[in-house]
């Protein structure tokens, strides 16, 4: 994960984690590397977990 995730158990609303997403491409310029590829994958993981929970919230 991101060296920025909270711990087990600790979820970041879809904004946060989209913050941090937006942030990293902000710090690549634009073209990722393998390192950050692999961290930006993990995101858009968190990511789509957080949407699904508030979703289900909403509910």
């Amino acid at each position: 994960m991101s060296p920025h995730s909270l711990g087990p158990g600790s979820v970041r609303s879809a904004a946060e984690v989209n913050e941090e997403i937006r942030a990293l491409w902000l710090r690549a310029g634009g073209s990722l590397s393998a390192q950050e590829r692999a961290e930006y994958e993990l995101l858009v993981v968190e990511w789509a977990a957080a949407i699904r929970g508030e979703i289900i919230e909403a509910a």
